[in-house]
């Protein structure tokens, strides 16, 4: 689903861009799914797993850089010689049984987007029941459980809790769902966390700051430079603007750039519009990896990838939250 317009911060409240009629039609929706979400975890009694669990989530719908975040802290903790594998509800597959999952066998339709983008860089598994997804992975030698997502799920204990946070557009307009893009209260879901992950630039929300949590920076960089001549750029991500953004900021010559919904499914018509779109400017299709791994192997030809990371800022930041967990017995 496109976030509709009114979601975004900065409007004016009472323009028509805003839709005030709509957010107050809204705001009893709004009311019930706080009071669905606040009984949810007041009611839940989490299970404790048998390794440490880190949950990287966030506040908001759409994307703010989680997987890549969830990335990076596994293959820190892999440097350290310690067994990290993340795991992901897999939304979007037909899969439910927790699973490892393998990038030279399982499909984007079978375990969704970002597990599959995660399997190729390191250890991945699914698992729509998080207790017995961890549970399975430690049984074979997963040591720390990294969940990509997950924060307003109550079923296990988490050992660390990250929040992700955009810099650029922290809390949309403020509101809960379905009257702004906010998952639960900011307030409620920072009593929660143990930190913040501010990505890119912008100053420290108030509210952040009003919490009293430590504050990561981090930001996504691409992994090299934006591929040469003209491109046609399309992505199906939670703000795909940003990704044209970055790829025009790291020389991308972009002549078309096509936005789809976030996990969007490609179908053979619309690649098919694509690459027409593509050879009309004289340019080569290029997306995002978690677009590519989304699209079928066989219809992947004359498509580019342009591949990012994300990296903190200060890395001895992030140490200093996770060596007591990863070493407890030097705490």
């Amino acid at each position: 689903m496109k976030a509709p317009y009114f979601w975004s911060a900065g409007l004016d409240p009472k323009s028509r861009e805003a839709a005030p009629l709509t957010r107050a039609l809204l705001s009893p929706l709004a009311a019930l799914y706080t009071w669905g979400i606040r009984r949810k975890l007041a009611k839940a009694t989490p299970a404790r797993t048998s390794i440490p669990v880190i949950c990287v989530g966030n506040l908001t719908t759409g994307g703010v850089g989680k997987t890549p975040i969830v990335q990076a802290i596994r293959h820190h903790i892999e440097l350290k010689g310690i067994h990290a594998s993340s795991l992901s509800r897999g939304y979007g597959g037909s899969e439910i049984s927790p699973q490892k999952i393998y990038p030279t066998w399982h499909t984007a339709d079978m375990c969704g987007d970002e597990p599959l983008l995660l399997s190729q860089t390191g250890e991945s598994w699914i698992g729509k029941d998080r207790f017995a997804g961890v549970q399975l992975m430690a049984f074979y030698g997963t040591k720390v459980a990294i969940m990509d997502d997950g924060h307003q799920n109550p079923g296990i204990v988490k050992d660390l809790s990250f929040v992700v946070i955009d810099a650029a557009a922290p809390f949309g307009n403020g509101y809960v769902l379905p009257k702004g893009p906010l998952r639960e209260p900011v307030e409620d879901g920072l009593a929660r966390a143990d930190a913040v992950i501010l990505m890119g630039d912008g100053d420290v929300p108030q509210r952040v700051q009003q919490s009293g949590l430590p504050v990561l920076r981090a930001r996504i960089v691409p992994s090299g430079p934006a591929p040469s001549g003209p491109l046609v750029a399309f992505a199906g991500i939670g703000r795909p603007q940003k990704f044209f953004e970055s790829l025009k900021d790291h020389g991308g010559d972009i002549s078309e750039a096509v936005g789809y919904p976030d996990h969007h499914d490609y179908s053979p018509k619309e690649l098919g519009f694509l690459h027409k779109l593509a050879k009309s400017r004289g340019a080569r299709l290029i997306t995002t990896s978690k677009d590519y791994v989304r699209i079928h192997p066989d219809d992947r030809g004359g498509i580019l990838q342009f591949p990012v990371t994300a990296e903190f800022d200060d890395i001895r930041q992030l140490d200093a939250l996770l060596n007591p967990l990863l070493y407890p017995d030097n705490s």
